[in-house]
């Protein structure tokens, strides 16, 4: 298992866009848009807060999003087209080892976005680092299991890798537009703030667990739920071939 996990961090590496706009775009954006003076301000609009403070769970769902909406579905679907996972079926390492390769990989290259927004933010914009440590760990871990799983799910539906890109694409340009990345939150209607706090990969928990409170448990408990839910899901669906 630690050597399937290693190539396929390899095979990770040698996709330039995949490794830099799934780990080093979040970074970039925030670092553009702190260049413009205005979004370094307090705004009553935040709670007096600078918008790059409140932009920062944003940041967590674009890395999220992308790594488990893009990347995931992508891959895995064009495994099977090319019959990598058939070939995996006849040695004695199971195909299902080399779907949680793959998201041992994405949490590790979520792992590596997300503590790097953290520093630069400290770094550079003095943000503070999460209020709620263990409750921001717990929803960036839930929240990346839930968008995974529907990755999974979107893969063992997709008949082919270029429908499972087609379908991707369409759940993360929903997910990107619930998590502020489009438009900012306070921009959007209250009901769609509302559904947005309770989608994976959960910006609403991101968002309270870095400003200083627990993230609710209503929020946690619907990541979890869609983890096990479309996890179930897809495994008993899947295709190897």
């Amino acid at each position: 298992m630690t050597k399937i996990i290693a190539i396929e961090w390899k095979l990770f590496l040698r996709e330039p866009a995949a490794a830099v706009f799934g780990i080093l775009f979040p970074t970039v954006l925030i670092l553009v848009l702190g260049a413009v003076p205005a979004l370094r301000t307090p705004d009553p609009a935040f709670g007096n807060q600078r918008f790059v403070d409140a932009y920062v769970s944003t940041l967590v769902v674009i890395a999220l999003a992308f790594l488990c909406l893009n990347k995931l579905p992508s891959t895995v679907a064009t495994y099977r087209e090319k019959g990598v996972l058939r070939r995996y079926s006849t040695t004695p390492v199971h195909p299902g080892k080399l779907l949680a390769a793959q998201l041992v990989v994405n949490t590790i290259a979520a792992a590596i976005s997300v503590v790097l927004v953290m520093v630069v933010c400290r770094l550079v914009f003095a943000i503070d680092l999460p209020h709620h440590p263990l409750g921001f760990f717990a929803a960036c871990l839930l929240g990346t299991t839930a968008l995974s799983a529907v990755g999974l799910l979107i893969a063992a539906w997709a008949p082919t890798a270029r429908a499972a890109n087609g379908w991707a694409t369409a759940v993360f340009m929903l997910v990107m537009f619930f998590g502020g990345a489009y438009l900012p939150r306070f921009l959007l209607p209250d009901v769609l703030v509302r559904i947005g706090e309770h989608l994976p990969p959960g910006v609403g928990a991101l968002q309270d667990a870095w400003l200083g409170t627990a993230p609710s448990l209503v929020h946690l408990g619907i990541l979890a739920l869609t983890t096990v839910v479309a996890g179930t899901v897809a495994a008993r669906s899947f295709r190897w071939e």
